[in-house]
């Protein structure tokens, strides 16, 4: 979800933007913690009276300006916050973790930008890499979520296997990716009304026939993403960029 710049006059397209835990709207002074605080003074070299944007992941965008250039506790004193609207589809991708880590963390990191609400990482028979390393990952999309200068931050599970998944409620749609012939798969982009929905990408190896039928059973519409394999993090992108089209 892009600010809308045009809309938003205060907001100022050279200042930096910073992610902070928490922004209460009451407050009226922030303090940045010692890492962002020795970015902005040390490496970007700002001093007191610049202006800055913070934003906490849950669409508050605050605009300030710093009025202490500490290195190790840079306070930022509150010019405006907005209330941003999550503008992309509530879509929900649980996700096989892969093998090849960097793989998985630009997955990740792409999916933020192009927008997601929500992200599981998923455990299958299939699944090579059990454990992930969760504090690095959560960066990572911290970072694309700053970089795209967008004020949601998708939510990051924990690991979680693959029948607890199978088990949530609360979607309008559930859909699995799979690799096997099916006569039944629905064309993904052809899918009317997918906000709200789940959709699951499985390992590399594919879901086992069993995992398929499990799916079936907790109503899990079985989806095609194209006419050729895909590796499982280019398969999660693929899916997230097709279910945000208008």
């Amino acid at each position: 979800m892009m600010v809308n710049l045009k809309k938003k006059a205060h907001f100022n397209m050279t200042a930096p933007f910073f992610f902070i835990d928490n922004i209460h709207h009451s407050d009226t002074t922030f303090l940045l913690n010692e890492e962002t605080s020795k970015h902005v003074v040390m490496v970007l070299r700002m001093n007191q009276g610049e202006s800055i944007h913070l934003t906490d992941g849950k669409g508050s965008l605050l605009t300030g300006v710093i009025i202490d250039a500490n290195k190790k506790k840079c306070v930022i004193k509150k010019i405006s916050i907005d209330s941003i609207p999550f503008e992309h589809r509530k879509i929900s991708v649980a996700i096989s973790p892969i093998k090849n880590t960097h793989r998985f963390e630009w997955f990740l990191e792409k999916v933020t930008e192009i927008g997601v609400c929500e992200i599981i990482p998923t455990l299958c028979e299939r699944t090579e890499k059990q454990h992930l390393k969760m504090d690095r990952l959560k960066s990572i999309i911290i970072s694309a979520m700053l970089q795209s200068k967008q004020c949601w931050l998708p939510l990051l599970h924990e690991p979680i296997p693959l029948k607890k998944v199978l088990s949530l409620t609360g979607f309008s749609k559930k859909l699995i990716a799979h690799c096997e012939k099916d006569e039944q798969k629905k064309i993904i982009s052809n899918l009317d009304d997918v906000n709200n929905s789940i959709i699951l990408i499985g390992p590399e190896g594919d879901f086992t026939p069993q995992e398929i039928d499990w799916a079936r059973t907790n109503h899990f519409i079985p989806v095609s993403l194209g006419k050729t394999r895909l590796r499982t993090e280019t398969a999660g992108i693929v899916a997230i960029t097709l279910m945000n089209q208008p």
